[in-house]
């Protein structure tokens, strides 16, 4: 079966969002080969709305780097109740065509390498409480960032994980990858 994974870039103080405001201070030479490694065994992306249109305009005019040789080509779906299939023109994306549980559920069924759900926040919050993230990993820049969406909120359910790995880098990173206790 394949995997679900995520990883997120978070400040110490957990904000997730617009993590491009205070991390690149922080992004050192151990972060490109750990983002080369996560993004090698993955063949399918989710994207939430949001991250997809954000991308969508970004993306396919940047192919001189790692990822954006990664995303472009790459199977992308993505979650959303008001985008058509007419307003997705990036390169191989595709409407979910079902509530999100239940495409991963089949999605993960289907022959293939890793699914990565990138920098959808909420996507990666439903994935996580409905059971079907294998795993988390948060790069916890140094920063204390204020303001900005955090992963986990007040009210969340009580959701126990596993610490399956765990380094840091020459500029002070916390590489923390986390999947389910069972």
């Amino acid at each position: 079966m394949r995997k679900v994974t995520a990883a997120l870039f978070s400040s110490v103080d957990g904000v997730v969002e617009n993590p491009g405001d205070w991390q690149f201070d922080h992004f050192d030479e151990d972060m490109g080969p750990l983002m080369e490694s996560v993004l090698a065994g993955q063949d399918t992306v989710l994207l939430g709305r949001t991250t997809y249109q954000e991308w969508a305009d970004y993306w396919p005019g940047n192919t001189g780097d790692g990822f954006g040789n990664f995303i472009n080509p790459v199977e992308k779906f993505v979650a959303s109740r008001t985008l058509t299939d007419e307003d997705l023109s990036w390169n191989n994306s595709h409407l979910m065509d079902d509530e999100l549980e239940g495409f991963v559920r089949r999605l993960k069924q289907r022959d293939g390498g890793d699914i990565a759900v990138n920098g959808s926040i909420s996507l990666v919050r439903q994935l996580l409480f409905a059971g079907l993230l294998d795993s988390l990993t948060l790069m916890v820049h140094p920063v204390v960032a204020g303001s900005g969406q955090r992963l986990f909120q007040s009210g969340d359910p009580l959701t126990r994980l596993k610490l399956l790995e765990s380094r840091t880098t020459a500029s002070g990173n916390a590489i923390l990858t986390y999947g389910p206790r069972t």
